[in-house]
């Protein structure tokens, strides 16, 4: 199974601010080592779920360490309720067919 570095973020969000936060969310530059990115609403649109996928541990701890990614933090909190986040590592699984 080819490794994967994964960060997970489940953020519940203010009713009716998904428009704000979605603009605070989304970051200004490309991280470095960032390989995909992933984003999963509820259908009350109060609940989300970033799955950022990277090429290696230290890039993610890199970024979530930088001054961009407190930036974005910090306009994503007005609109933020409760957060879980975690690190995962991993790969996809093959279903039979």
């Amino acid at each position: 199974m080819e490794q994967h570095f994964v960060w997970v973020t489940t953020r519940r969000i203010k009713p009716d601010s998904l428009a704000e936060f979605e603009r605070a969310w989304r970051p200004g530059i490309h991280p470095d080592g960032l390989l995909h990115a992933f984003a999963y609403w509820s259908e009350d649109g109060q609940e989300i779920t970033g799955v950022s996928v990277w090429d290696s541990q230290d890039a993610c701890e890199g970024w979530r360490s930088s001054d961009a990614e407190r930036e974005r933090r910090e306009a994503m909190t007005p609109y933020v309720v409760a957060e879980q986040e975690g690190f995962y590592r991993g790969g996809a699984l093959t279903i039979p067919r």
